[in-house]
């Protein structure tokens, strides 16, 4: 499952738009990975300004 850098993460949104499978969310002000919907497409992390998701 991917996961977010939380130090460097601005919460932009640009992940939880280009997920295809809707599994990113904003919860309490940052954004969080569900970890059982991610399909480690990658997707997120290849959109995001700041690198701040590492795709495993």
């Amino acid at each position: 499952m991917a996961h977010f850098i939380t130090d460097a993460c601005t919460n932009c949104g640009a992940c939880e738009d280009e997920c295809p499978v809707g599994a990113i969310s904003e919860a309490d002000g940052k954004r969080v990975i569900d970890a059982d919907t991610c399909t480690d497409c990658g997707a997120c992390a290849e959109v995001c300004p700041v690198d701040a998701i590492e795709a495993r």
